[in-house]
C-alpha cells in the first residue's frame, strides 16, 4: 500500500482544520473544531484504501449512489461494467455503487496553500478510467477553508467532442460526538421524495415534501430526493453545535443517510438522482465547456 500523504488546511479565523488525502481519492478524512472531530471515521482511512469502505467525505464519481444494472448507454456509447475491474465496486445486491474513484491514487495537486487545496484528474490520460466512463474530461476539486466553512467546488471540463454526463456527488459523514445521536436535530429543505425498492433503486414514484425539522432519535434513514433547490440548506444540531450543508449550485438531488449501526448523518450532494446514468435526466458538460458544482459545510 503506498504511503498516504495528508494535507491539513487551517481556517485563518478559527480553530477549524480540514485534512485531505490526495493520493487516496482526494478524500476528506477529517474536519476538526478545536480537536473535536466532526466527520465520521467509521472503519478508518486504511479500510477506505484497502476495501473502499467509505468514511469522512469521499467523492462519488462519475456516479453517486447505485446503478440498477452493470451497464448504461450515453449518446450511442454502450458501456458494460465489470465488478472488480476499473474501480467498479458493487453493493450486497451486486449492483454498481458510488462510481470508480474510491481511493484512486493519481490525483494531481495544483494548488496548496494554508487554507486552500486544488487537485485535478485527467480522464483522457487514463484508459482504465475511460473504459468505464468513456467521456474524456478534466475534473478539478477545489477545497477552501475559511470563516468556519469548508467549501468544495468541483469543475468538470469536456476536453473532446464528447458530452460528459454529470451524475457525481459527495458523501459527507457528519457527527456530533459530544451529543447522543438520539438528541440530534436534523433539518431538511422542501424537495421531492423519491422512494426506492429493496435494492435502493428509485421506483419512479415521487411526492413533494415540505421542509422538515425533526429529532433523529432512533430513526434509520436512507432516503433519496430530487428537485433540491439551489441554495438549499440541510443541518444537524445538538448541544451548542450546529453543522450546515449548503447546496450552493449544481446539486439538484440528495440522499439523506443515517444508519442504525453508526452515529453519523449524511446529507449527500448529488448532481443527479440515483440511477440517472441509466435513466437520463442529468446535466452535461458540453464539448469545450465546463460545468461547476459547489457545496459548503458550515460549522456554526
Amino acid at each position: 500500500m503506498p504511503e498516504l500523504e495528508t494535507v491539513t488546511l487551517r481556517d485563518p479565523s478559527s480553530s477549524l482544520t480540514a485534512t485531505y488525502v490526495p493520493n487516496a481519492g482526494m478524500i476528506g478524512s477529517s474536519l476538526s473544531d478545536g480537536g473535536v472531530e466532526l466527520l465520521g471515521q467509521r472503519r478508518g482511512l486504511q479500510a477506505y484504501v484497502s476495501s473502499h469502505r467509505t468514511m469522512g467525505i469521499p467523492i462519488l464519481y462519475p456516479w453517486a449512489n447505485r446503478l440498477s444494472s452493470n451497464g448504461y448507454g450515453v449518446d450511442g456509447a454502450v458501456v458494460t461494467l465489470t465488478p472488480g475491474t476499473g474501480g467498479v465496486r458493487t453493493d450486497e445486491h451486486g449492483v454498481p455503487i458510488h462510481g470508480t474513484l474510491a481511493a484512486y491514487p493519481d490525483w494531481h495537486v495544483t494548488t496548496l496553500l494554508e487554507s486552500r487545496l486544488t487537485a485535478e484528474l485527467d480522464f483522457a490520460a487514463r484508459p482504465g478510467l475511460l473504459a468505464t466512463f468513456p467521456f474524456p474530461h478534466l475534473v478539478e476539486v477545489d477545497i477552501t477553508l475559511e470563516d468556519r466553512t469548508l467549501t468544495v467546488k468541483t469543475t468538470v471540463s469536456a476536453t473532446t467532442g464528447a458530452r460528459v454526463p454529470l451524475c457525481f456527488g459527495f458523501h459527507p459523514y457528519l457527527q456530533l460526538p459530544d451529543v447522543p445521536r438520539a438528541q440530534w436535530q436534523i433539518e431538511t429543505p422542501a424537495m421531492r421524495f423519491c422512494p426506492v425498492n429493496s435494492w435502493g433503486i428509485p421506483t419512479g414514484v415521487s411526492e413533494a415534501q415540505e421542509a422538515t425539522t425533526e429529532m433523529l432519535g432512533d430513526k434509520v434513514l436512507d432516503h433519496g430526493y430530487d428537485e433540491v433547490p439551489q441554495g438549499a440548506v440541510f443541518a444537524v444540531s445538538g448541544g451548542d453545535r450546529r453543522i450546515e450543508v449548503h447546496f450552493d449550485a449544481g446539486y439538484s438531488a440528495a440522499q439523506v443517510f443515517a444508519p442504525g449501526n453508526d452515529d453519523v448523518v449524511c446529507f449527500e450532494p448529488m448532481a443527479a438522482p440515483t440511477d440517472s446514468l441509466r435513466r437520463g435526466g442529468y446535466r452535461v458538460a458540453s464539448p469545450g465547456e465546463s460545468a461547476v458544482a459547489q457545496f459548503r459545510i458550515k460549522v456554526c
